[in-house]
C-alpha cells in the first residue's frame, strides 16, 4: 500500500506543471519582495501577530500575488478559503459567509479570503463585499495585474491596503531557477541537469521579471532535451534559444502597461528624444501593438504638440499612416519609424491646442452669440433689408489680401485675448510676426472707426 500511495504522489508530481510544484510554502523559500517582507515591515508584523489587514496585492504576472497570499494563510491560525473571480460568483460569495459566521461563532477563528484576478469582479460584485469586510467578518486579499485605482470600487479600495509588487530581479529569478533545477523532491533534481551560465542569463531575461515565466522556461527546456533520470545534462544557450524560440515581451493591449508605454512614447516625442521615441515604439510593435493605433497617436501629437511650428508634421503623421496601410508589416513599420524620428525632432508647440482649449471654454461660458450681420450672408432681399451683409469688406480687394474688421461676435471682439498665441518657435515665429502686424491694424481700425482713411 504504501508503495501504491508514492506511486500516486509521484504521478501527482509529475502531472503538475514545475511552476506550481516550485511554488514556496513559508516566508523563507519565497524570494523576492523585500520591500514588503523585511523585518519590521507592516506585512511582517501582522504575519508574526496574527493581526492580518485586508490587502491587496497589485502587481505584475509572476510577481508571486498568489504564492504570497498561500503563505499568508500557513502563517496564521485563520481559515483560509480561495475565491476566483472568473469562475465564482454572489452565490458562491453568500456560501462562504456562512461558513465564516458558523467557525467565528464556534470556535471564533477567522476567515480569510483570497480573490484572484479581482478586477475581474463587477460593481455589484465587489459591493457584496463590503459589509463582510468591514465588519471583521473577512479578511480580503485580492490579486490584480491591473491598477486597483481603475479596477476597484472606491469603498472596498479604502478598506483595503494596496500593497505594490514587484517583477522578480534577475538575481531572484537566477535563484529561483537554480533552485527548481537542484530540488530533487518537486523540482528537476533528479535529471541531474546543469545550466550554462549564458543559458541561466538567457532564460532570465527572457523571463522579464516573470517567475512562472522562467519555471515554465526551464521546464519546456529540460523536457525537449529529453534527458533521462540520474543521467546527467548540459543546458547551453542554444538549446534555450531552441526551445523558446523568441522572446515575449510583457503587455497588455488592455491594461496598465498598455498606457504606461504609450505615455512613455508620447513623452518621448514630446521631449524630442528620438532614440526613446524609437524604442518605446518598437516595445509596442514587439509585444503585438496594432501599428495603425500607433500612427493615429502620431497624427494627434503632430497638431497637439507641433502644431503649425511644423506644419509638415501634421503631413508627415499622416503619410506615414497612409504608407504604412498600403505596405503592411513588417516593412510600413519603417514608415511609422520615420515619422517618429521626423516628429521628435521637429519644433514643438502647443499653441494650437491650447487656442482650441480656450475656444471651448469660451463657448462654455458665453453660449450661442449671435453672427455679426457684416458677415451673415444674405441670399433673400428680406436678409439684405435687414442688414445682413452690410458693411462687409473683401479681403482680395485690399494690399496683401487683408482688411481690419471683426469676425468675432461683438461680445468678443478686442475684449478677449487671442485664442491663438503662437510661439517664436519653428513656421509659428513667421505666423506670429504676420499675426501681430494684423492685429496692429485691427487695434486702429477700431480706434478710428469703419471706414476711416487708415482702414
Amino acid at each position: 500500500m504504501d508503495h501504491l500511495k508514492s506511486n500516486e504522489q509521484a504521478a501527482d508530481r509529475d502531472r503538475r506543471p514545475l511552476a506550481d510544484r516550485m511554488r514556496p510554502q513559508t516566508l523563507e523559500e519565497f524570494s523576492g519582495q523585500g520591500h514588503l517582507l523585511k523585518e519590521g515591515s507592516l506585512l511582517r508584523r501582522a504575519i508574526e501577530e496574527d493581526r492580518l489587514f485586508s490587502v491587496i496585492f497589485w502587481g505584475p504576472p509572476g510577481s508571486g500575488k498568489t504564492t504570497l497570499a498561500r503563505i499568508l494563510a500557513g502563517e496564521t491560525r485563520a481559515w483560509f478559503t480561495s475565491f476566483s473571480a472568473v469562475l465564482s460568483g454572489v452565490k458562491e460569495l453568500r456560501k462562504v459567509v456562512e461558513e465564516a459566521e458558523a467557525l467565528w461563532r464556534d470556535s471564533r477563528q477567522k476567515t480569510i479570503l483570497f480573490v484572484d484576478e479581482i478586477h475581474r469582479f463587477n460593481k455589484a460584485q465587489q459591493d457584496a463585499f463590503l459589509p463582510h469586510v468591514e465588519s471583521g467578518l473577512i479578511t480580503l486579499i485580492g490579486a490584480t495585474t491591473e491598477n486597483p485605482s481603475f479596477e476597484v470600487i472606491a469603498p472596498l479600495l479604502s478598506r483595503c491596503r494596496v500593497l505594490v509588487l514587484k517583477a522578480y530581479s534577475e538575481e531572484d529569478l537566477a535563484r529561483i531557477i537554480s533552485r527548481a533545477l537542484n530540488d530533487r523532491q518537486r523540482g528537476l533534481g533528479a535529471l541531474e541537469l546543469t545550466l550554462d551560465p549564458d543559458a541561466l542569463e538567457h532564460l532570465v531575461r527572457t523571463a522579464d521579471g516573470d517567475a512562472r515565466t522562467a519555471l515554465n522556461s526551464l521546464e519546456a527546456v529540460a523536457s525537449l532535451l529529453a534527458v533521462g533520470e540520474g543521467k546527467p545534462g548540459r543546458i547551453s544557450r542554444l538549446q534555450v534559444e531552441d526551445a523558446l524560440q523568441r522572446k515575449s515581451l510583457q503587455y497588455d493591449k488592455s491594461g496598465e502597461e498598455h498606457y504606461n508605454l504609450i505615455s512613455a512614447f508620447h513623452k518621448s516625442l514630446r521631449g524630442s528624444d528620438p532614440d526613446a521615441a524609437l524604442y518605446w515604439m518598437g516595445r509596442m510593435l514587439s509585444a503585438g501593438e496594432d501599428p495603425r493605433y500607433l500612427a493615429r497617436r502620431m497624427v494627434r501629437f503632430a497638431s497637439e504638440d507641433v502644431g503649425n511650428a511644423d506644419p509638415m508634421a501634421l503631413n508627415i503623421a499622416v503619410a506615414a499612416m497612409q504608407a504604412f496601410s498600403f505596405i503592411g508589416l513588417p516593412e510600413g513599420e519603417l514608415a511609422l519609424a520615420q515619422a517618429a524620428v521626423y516628429l521628435a525632432t521637429a519644433p514643438k508647440s502647443n499653441a494650437l491646442y491650447a487656442g482650441y482649449r480656450r475656444v471651448k471654454e469660451t463657448i462654455a461660458s458665453t453660449g450661442t452669440l449671435p453672427v455679426p450681420l457684416h458677415i451673415r450672408n444674405a441670399p433673400t432681399r428680406l436678409m439684405k433689408d435687414l442688414g445682413y451683409g452690410r458693411d462687409y469688406r473683401y479681403a482680395h480687394d485690399y494690399e496683401d489680401a487683408f482688411v481690419p474688421q471683426d469676425y468675432l461676435p461683438e461680445a468678443l471682439s478686442g475684449k478677449t485675448p487671442p485664442f491663438y498665441r503662437p510661439t517664436d518657435r519653428g513656421y509659428e515665429r513667421t505666423i506670429r510676426d504676420r499675426l501681430e502686424k494684423w492685429r496692429k491694424l485691427l487695434e486702429k481700425a477700431r480706434k478710428n472707426g469703419p471706414g476711416s482713411p487708415e482702414t
